[in-house]
């Protein structure tokens, strides 16, 4: 009853979303896809689905090709992503099994958590964003790394959690939610601490992708109102996105995954540290220096 309550829930949510994008970007003449939006949403969300993450490497992407300004991240980052993630919301909440009030506990949370932080990116400086990204995009090669070296943790059999440990994931999954809105991927620390606490991985998919799922379509109706966006972008990688998480999920049962996180480990740090060097130098420009100041001040 639960779990029907909540598909029925995500679907009207991401059809009220869909609406709007499309009404947003006909009204801004941006309504055709760009076609590397969807090579983009394609590659990305079908090792999404796998649970690679597609934030980092979308990221690593952007600033490559240097297809929108580092200040369009977070935005396009949630608003392009935002439909594939409610697929596999949709996908993994129905296929694997997790105890239903842990599951909406945790969704709730994260709603939460993207309703506080959507506003605060939006009003943040560029070199705010660029600091933000570059250290979670570290952050998260790091993670990828460990993980191809057998040193994160395994987790247990639990398809629940109580007391404590319950309301510490909770809260958890306010500062994540909250953290998705800067572009910062909610999956992996999702997953990493589920699996400390006792549970079962397999389990925390659907946690993890069902939090997302709903959050993301939550703060990205303000981000498609906003105008450090790429629409067009935007509705590439859903276009992209969607067929490939079906892929994924229902076609591709084995792939070399090793192999592949250490690729992205090399791109995610060439972007993390690119990103932090860039938003240093910025910062560093608009700085007045020593003699300048004295000057003025003696004037």
């Amino acid at each position: 009853m639960v779990l029907s309550v909540l598909l029925t829930a995500l679907w009207a949510l991401a059809g009220f979303y869909a609406v709007q994008l499309i009404r947003t970007a006909r009204a801004r003449g941006q309504l055709k896809p760009k076609l590397s939006g969807v090579a983009i949403g394609a590659v990305a969300n079908f090792f999404d689905a796998l649970g690679i993450g597609s934030f980092a490497p979308t990221t690593a992407w952007l600033r490559f090709r240097k297809l929108v300004p580092d200040s369009f991240l977070p935005a396009v980052l949630n608003a392009g992503h935002c439909l594939p993630t409610v697929v596999q919301g949709l996908v993994f909440m129905k296929l694997i099994q997790v105890d239903p009030v842990l599951l909406v506990s945790c969704i709730a949370a994260s709603i939460f958590g993207a309703v506080i932080g959507a506003p605060i990116v939006l009003r943040l400086p560029v070199r705010a964003v660029q600091f933000t990204v570059g250290a979670a995009l570290l952050i998260a090669a790091i993670l990828y790394a460990l993980t191809n070296l057998d040193l994160m943790p395994t987790g247990g059999q639990a398809l629940s959690l109580d007391g404590n440990m319950f309301v510490i994931a909770i809260i958890a999954h306010v500062v994540m939610g909250a953290l998705m809105s800067f572009g910062i991927g909610l999956y992996a620390p999702s997953l990493i601490m589920l699996s400390l606490m006792g549970m079962n991985p397999t389990a925390a998919f659907p946690i993890m992708m069902g939090a997302c799922a709903f959050l993301m379509p939550v703060s990205s109706l303000r981000f498609i109102r906003s105008q450090r966006i790429d629409l067009r972008l935007v509705l590439g990688m859903a276009l992209g996105g969607i067929p490939a998480v079906l892929v994924a999920a229902y076609v591709v049962t084995s792939l070399p995954l090793t192999i592949l996180r250490w690729g992205v480990v090399v791109v995610v740090l060439y972007a993390g540290i690119n990103l932090l060097v860039t938003a240093q130098k910025a910062s560093r420009q608009a700085e007045p220096s020593a003699p300048e100041a004295t000057n003025e001040h003696a004037s």
